[in-house]
């Protein structure tokens, strides 16, 4: 009986060691798991982040190219020798209309861009957010695109007003 004994004691310390073992593998697991997300959670906040920098920089040229557009119809306007040329008049305030429809939709995109933005931190689902993301990144570029291809109009603009009155914008 005595022999017994330790090899009794010896299967009782094998199976409680195998039925252990699975626990130990998922806790492991599960802090691996968490690492991950972890992981990347935090990839896609400073992806987020970044995505908002990027905005705010695009919005800053964004401005200043306004702001330069701006200053050049308001020297067209004071360079005009004469007030009676209703076409001319109509051209520059058809131009300065412009200007500040521009100015109102990118101020509307700007904030559109913030909600989504706010949007997408709140997202609990990686991969919905990430997919979230890419999508804002997307309209961002479209949106880049859609501001040159303005600012050029714009500038035609003010050029052909500028030429009107025999002095050329720059």
């Amino acid at each position: 009986m005595r022999k017994l004994q330790p090899i009794v004691l010896a299967i009782f310390a094998t199976s409680l060691y195998f039925m252990l073992l699975p626990t130990t593998i998922r806790a492991a697991a599960d802090q691996i798991e968490e690492l991950r997300q972890e992981q990347t959670k935090s990839r896609q906040q400073e992806e987020i982040n970044q995505t908002r920098q990027r905005e705010q920089l695009d919005q800053l040229q964004r401005n200043q190219q306004l702001d330069r557009a701006q200053q050049q119809l308001d020297q067209v306007k004071q360079q005009r020798p004469d007030l009676n040329q209703p076409q001319q008049q109509q051209q520059i305030n058809q131009t300065q209309q412009r200007l500040d429809q521009i100015k109102n939709e990118q101020q509307l995109d700007r904030l559109k861009t913030d909600l989504e933005i706010n949007q997408i931190q709140r997202e609990q689902n990686p991969s919905r957010q990430n997919q979230q993301l890419n999508q804002l990144q997307m309209e961002q570029q479209m949106n880049l695109l859609k501001d040159q291809q303005q600012k050029l109009h714009i500038q035609q603009e003010i050029n052909r007003a500028g030429s009107a009155f025999g002095k050329p914008s720059p």
